[in-house]
């Protein structure tokens, strides 16, 4: 039997190992047909479109409270005081030119003129350039219904006030209008010189003067109205005299867009509201009774309001405007979001003469008072002599009227007065819950 052993091959009779190389070989992509290129790439264009849209979606879903978060910081809206003239050395102490201004007529050389068609074509137009330049700073403002108004629809004339874009505050434009366009309305639209129309909010309304500041967000003003507007100047009404050549500018006539030229033909008169009084700027430029819009002077700064409430009581068919100077601190406090202070009297200053000939005491004479008023719970009453406002004494209604406006509305503000009794005027004393008149 043989032997395992000798069986088992020697290391070096083993049968050679075969050895392999792997194959390297480059795999070629299918390629790809034209029909292939063409599905894929409307596949990519469908999945774009799809992303837009969720980001359309998402932007303008999300803009109103990234314009809350982000919005520009509101800045307190400050109205400029009138220049104080008094100082000045080309004016004497009665307001008359001094020194060389006031030299004779024979010294002076009128230069001649000759007026003809041509040169008053060229007047025209450089006035109603300066018409159109004041124009980007005032607004239409009316109400928006649920109906339709049929009557606006065929004639394109609808309910509507004039306003003045009055400031920027930095999260909003701030318009000011007549309040009239207040009255049986929640909703508003401001429409602006390039035509475009924006939903505004009422921010605060005093219908005691009869004025109303509405506001449109910055963010929903488009670029290209921007740049068709302008924030208006309130110039100095007490300057105005008579002679004054002014232009006219909204719904004088009964369409939003009126533009007509015109005189102040008086600055001597004025109008009363509870708490104080107003200058009337009167004009021979026809209006409506019922018509609104904003008077400037050639300039292009705006120096009065025309206001259907301005001697309501009166039919002429002549624009007579509020005075902007008298104007300027309630329009300030509108603008601010703040409401007008408010106490309810009818009053005239007391006179030299009537101090001297019926012995009453400086200050404002209460001629009448407005019933629910504070001024009538606080028990004033007709025929009182108000002398001090809070801290404020007392000497006129410009005085008086001053006075109030530096209250805040819901104060309670220590009113000292003057009662005539059976032994003379006698001192009187009201607390006074200040309010105001929206």
């Amino acid at each position: 039997m043989p032997d395992d052993k000798d069986q088992i091959p020697k290391p070096d009779e083993r049968p050679e190992e075969k050895k392999y190389s792997f194959l390297q070989e480059t795999i070629k992509p299918k390629p790809i047909s034209r029909q292939q290129l063409v599905k894929q790439l409307v596949r990519i264009a469908i999945y774009g479109v799809i992303l837009g849209a969720f980001a359309c979606l998402g932007f303008f879903a999300l803009k109103p409270w990234m314009q809350d978060v982000f919005r520009g910081n509101l800045e307190t809206v400050s109205i400029p005081e009138d220049e104080d003239l008094s100082g000045d050395e080309n004016l004497s102490g009665d307001g008359e030119l001094s020194g060389d201004e006031n030299a004779s007529p024979e010294e002076e050389t009128v230069p001649e003129t000759t007026a003809d068609a041509e040169s008053y074509q060229q007047i025209m137009d450089s006035m109603n350039e300066r018409a159109q330049e004041a124009g980007k700073g005032i607004a239409t403002v009316r109400q928006v219904s649920d109906q339709t108004d049929w009557d606006a629809e065929m004639t394109g004339i609808g309910k509507s006030v004039t306003g003045v874009i009055t400031a920027d505050n930095g999260q909003e434009l701030l318009i000011l209008a007549d309040s009239s366009i207040c009255a049986d309305a929640s909703k508003w639209a401001v429409t602006f010189d390039d035509g475009r129309s924006y939903e505004a909010a009422l921010k605060k309304q005093d219908s005691n003067i009869g004025l109303a500041m509405f506001s449109v967000p910055r963010g929903n003003i488009a670029d290209s109205t921007w740049n068709a507007i302008k924030v208006s100047v309130l110039g100095n009404s007490n300057l105005v005299k008579q002679g004054d050549i002014v232009m006219a500018l909204g719904s004088m006539f009964g369409y939003s867009d009126g533009m007509s030229y015109g005189l102040i033909s008086s600055t001597d008169y004025k109008t009363a509201f509870f708490d104080g009084e107003c200058d009337v700027l009167a004009t021979d430029i026809v209006s409506e009774t019922s018509g609104t819009g904003v008077l400037f002077n050639i300039e292009g700064e705006v120096i009065g309001l025309i206001s259907q409430s301005v001697w309501n009581d009166n039919d002429s068919n002549v624009a007579n405007a509020y005075a902007i100077s008298d104007l300027k601190s309630a329009i300030e406090i509108l603008a601010n979001g703040e409401s007008v202070p408010y106490i309810g009297i009818y009053g005239t200053t007391v006179t030299k003469e009537l101090e001297e000939e019926q012995g009453m005491p400086s200050g404002v004479y209460v001629v009448d008072v407005d019933p629910d008023s504070p001024a009538m719970e606080a028990g004033i009453q007709s025929g009182d002599i108000i002398c001090q406002v809070g801290e404020e004494s007392v000497s006129s209604i410009v005085t008086y009227q001053s006075a109030v406006l530096q209250i805040k509305a819901g104060r309670q503000v220590l009113v000292r007065g003057m009662r005539l009794g059976a032994d003379g005027y006698v001192d009187v004393r009201f607390t006074v819950a200040v309010g105001s008149k929206e």
